[in-house]
């Protein structure tokens, strides 16, 4: 009894694909447009999400290679004081700290460092090519939470943009086939109600 009824489900769902007297022209089409929307909203997106995934992997292999890590000196206690405002806060804090480059020539600077060390610890800090302080690159985990947030997000947006524009087509359709059975119905209602006894 189950497979009756999963069969006469199925074959209630694939009616536009099998030749039978009731189906039209415009029913053969919106089943081609639901397949060829289905099909490019799978295929784009996947696509959308590749190509969004692979920017920002990219964008971040780009910064990491404009930064370099210093091994540094911290010249006071890195303490951890309550953020003041709202906003993104990575944990760590502000420290004066010293180091010595390659030509022997020792620099002081402010850089964000790892919070509750003291004075005299040796940390790593990270400075762009022109030697000033910046944040330092994301760690493994980050980057690829970022680089399959940005494939998400993006094949999801292109899947939606498509599926919506095959919406908006088949809404179309439908309200042309309702014009066409409107019409037909006022040549034929006519001659129906004559034959059932009714006045027409």
């Amino acid at each position: 009894m189950a497979g009756t009824r999963r069969t006469t489900m199925t074959g209630v769902r694939c009616w536009r694909w099998r030749r039978n007297p009731l189906r039209r022209r415009s029913d053969v089409v919106e089943a081609r447009i639901v397949l060829a929307t289905w099909t490019l909203a799978l295929l784009g997106g996947a696509f959308a999400g590749q190509a969004a995934a692979t920017a920002v992997d990219r964008d971040i292999a780009a910064r990491r290679a404009e930064v370099h890590a210093v091994a540094v000196v911290l010249l006071e206690d890195a303490v951890k004081i309550p953020p003041t405002t709202t906003g993104f806060d990575d944990g760590r804090v502000w420290a004066r700290v010293r180091w010595t480059s390659a030509d022997g020539v020792t620099h002081t600077a402010r850089t964000k460092v790892d919070p509750d060390a003291a004075a005299g610890t040796r940390v790593t800090a990270w400075f762009d090519s022109a030697g000033d302080p910046v944040s330092g690159p994301p760690t493994a985990t980050r980057r690829t939470v970022e680089v399959a947030g940005a494939g998400v997000l993006a094949a999801s947006g292109a899947g939606l943009a498509v599926l919506a524009g095959g919406r908006l087509i088949r809404g179309r359709l439908l309200r042309r086939r309702l014009e066409e059975w409107a019409a037909e119905w006022e040549r034929v209602g006519p001659q129906w109600r004559n034959l059932s006894g009714g006045k027409g």
